[in-house]
């Protein structure tokens, strides 16, 4: 969108929030009803368009579930998929459907977690429905603080630092015109902000300031590059094999700015970049731009996120002659101890 455009686009705002506001007060006010499942609930979401870290932290939660003695599943709409209403992903957790049916994240989601998960553009009825299907007590909804039709016993909202920090006329306003889907104040319905600060390092005092009017527990994630994973032979490798290396960057993800800080902290050469838009579907096309790129540039190898790996692998046979790895990276949570105790109060 053009910066003319979007400068036009703030007259519709008060018609954005007119709407967002009248729903959510007939949410409140019991008109509309949230309906319960039989199973646990637990929501992440967050206030803006793009990457906040949504993935990452189901992934870590799910996991976490698990340590903790719960059967998780996940229940996603399934952004960029290439089909349509209420699909089992995977029932055990490793037999999982084509990625294009499903969706890039619920498909990298179920390769970490090895847990069951579904898609659902209507979240109550795949609720229902995953239930039937699977053995699970408690549904991690992926992206879901706007969906509030079903009902649920945790809701995390996700705030990336770079929100905070980012004054943007064109960032911190509402739809259409900035990237906000709701006002602030909507993080009061929350059950806790999770600060994700991107680089552990960092301080976040300051961040933390902005968001304690809210009145509400806050804990602070971070990522943690953990090795480069080999496409095709899902090999793994340290990060210190990759310092100092002369690689192609690809990347295809809402905010490709942490990705690429990340891999320069490991010590990789990010001058060389092809980046695509978030939730890219590559074709031959796009196989041909990175061959061609990959060869004038003299790189060693190919570098990309996991996401973008996932939808990279059936293009394996054009790859054979060059060397492919996704970085792994974990989202970690500070004063772990506090927010398992946390998870464990609500859910119990």
């Amino acid at each position: 969108m053009s910066k003319a455009i979007k400068i036009l686009s703030f007259i519709l705002i008060p018609i954005y929030y007119l709407i967002i506001s009248v729903r959510n007060f007939l949410f409140d006010a019991k008109v509309f009803k949230s309906l319960g499942v039989n199973a646990k609930v637990i929501s992440i979401g967050n206030i803006v368009v793009g990457g906040s870290g949504k993935t990452p932290f189901v992934i870590y939660i799910s996991k976490l579930l698990k340590k903790l003695g719960w059967k998780p599943s996940v229940l996603s709409r399934g952004y960029g998929r290439k089909s349509r209403g209420y699909l089992l992903v995977s029932g055990d957790g490793k037999n999982i459907i084509d990625v294009e049916k499903c969706g890039d994240e619920i498909y990298q989601t179920v390769m970490e977690c090895e847990i069951p998960a579904a898609v659902s553009e209507r979240r109550i009825e795949g609720a229902v429905k995953l239930l039937k299907e699977v053995d699970t007590n408690v549904i991690v909804l992926d992206d879901a603080f706007q969906h509030r039709w079903i009902k649920r016993d945790l809701d995390f909202v996700l705030i990336d630092k770079s929100f905070l920090t980012n004054k943007s006329i064109f960032t911190q306003s509402l739809l259409p015109a900035g990237s906000m889907r709701e006002p602030l104040k909507s993080i009061q319905r929350a059950s806790a902000i999770i600060l994700n600060k991107k680089f552990s390092n960092e301080n976040n005092s300051s961040f933390d300031n902005q968001l304690k009017k809210f009145n509400k527990p806050i804990f602070t994630a971070y990522y943690k590059a953990i090795s480069f994973v080999d496409m095709t032979r899902k090999t793994e490798h340290s990060l210190d094999e990759f310092n100092g290396q002369n690689s192609l960057v690809i990347s295809g993800i809402a905010n490709p700015t942490s990705f690429l800080t990340i891999l320069s902290k490991t010590g990789v050469n990010t001058k060389n970049q092809l980046i695509f838009k978030d939730h890219k579907n590559y074709t031959t096309k796009e196989v041909q731009q990175i061959r061609k790129t990959f060869y004038s540039t003299n790189a060693h190898s190919v570098v990309t996120t996991e996401k973008d790996a996932v939808k990279l692998l059936k293009f394996a046979r054009e790859f054979d002659d060059i060397d492919i790895f996704y970085l792994k990276i974990s989202m970690l949570i500070e004063n772990e101890e506090s927010f398992i105790e946390f998870l464990k109060n609500n859910l119990n």
